[in-house]
């Protein structure tokens, strides 16, 4: 039984029910529907709270498990819910909404530095992409201006699914060297920026998104260091 992911239809939602299936062999509890999103992709996992008659047990994070499951990590040892077990599940927003924001504003930052990207990390206020950048910009207040800039138009975020053979069809939608999409369920999600009129970005990703680029606020730009011979990373800060 593969469980649903209730993030996918709405990043929004902060709370709602379950029911435990099972658990892993390393302790985690499986649920038919999750809020929280498991860590992947550069994104870590969901942190919060579940509550059941009787019980309550705070979320550390949560993990992918086999056969498309999500398993969700007790922040501490303590006896988990049976399985029938129906049980609230609670996200730490603040936490999420950080990584919402912060993860659209590492898509815009690979619009305006569009370079090939090697790697990233998404974490609760700020966040780092590695490009194949052999030689370092000469203007870094002007990728912080440029990045502030389509924050600042209000952009929406949505998605869109195609199929496995149409991404294969059209390699330049993947940006990022480091890890590959999730392909061989038949089909992959795309997220866009803007309209389709008036598109900013459209690249595959999994994770959770702000729906309209005004809610990054201002991004300031970090030092932008060296890594390896041609790598070079570049870190974003939320403000607010």
């Amino acid at each position: 039984m593969t469980t649903e992911l209730l993030f996918r239809a709405d990043a929004y939602l902060r709370e709602a029910e379950g029911l435990v299936t099972g658990h892993t062999a390393e302790g985690g509890i499986l649920l038919d529907r999750t809020l929280f999103y498991p860590t992947g992709g550069g994104q870590p996992g969901d942190s919060g709270l579940i509550v059941w008659e009787g019980g309550r047990m705070p979320i550390a994070t949560a993990v992918k498990a086999e056969g498309g499951q999500v398993a969700l990590v007790a922040a501490e040892p303590m006896a988990l819910p049976p399985a029938g077990t129906r049980v609230v599940q609670r996200l730490d927003w603040e936490r999420r909404f950080a990584h919402m924001r912060v993860h659209t504003a590492l898509h815009l930052l690979s619009v305006v530095i569009p370079l090939p990207v090697t790697g990233g990390q998404i974490g609760a206020g700020k966040g780092r992409l590695d490009f194949d950048m052999p030689d370092p910009p000469e203007d870094v207040a002007a990728i912080e201006e440029k990045l502030n800039a389509l924050i600042g138009l209000d952009l929406a975020v949505t998605d869109q699914w195609i199929t496995d053979e149409d991404l294969a069809a059209n390699p330049a939608l993947v940006k990022t060297m480091s890890v590959k999409p999730p392909t061989g369920q038949g089909r992959v999600r795309l997220v866009r920026i803007g309209t389709a009129g008036h598109q900013v970005d459209l690249q595959p990703c999994g994770g959770t998104h702000v729906a309209r680029t005004a809610e990054i606020g201002h991004v300031s730009l970090g030092k932008i260091e060296k890594k390896g011979r041609q790598n070079r990373r570049v870190s974003i800060s939320l403000e607010g």
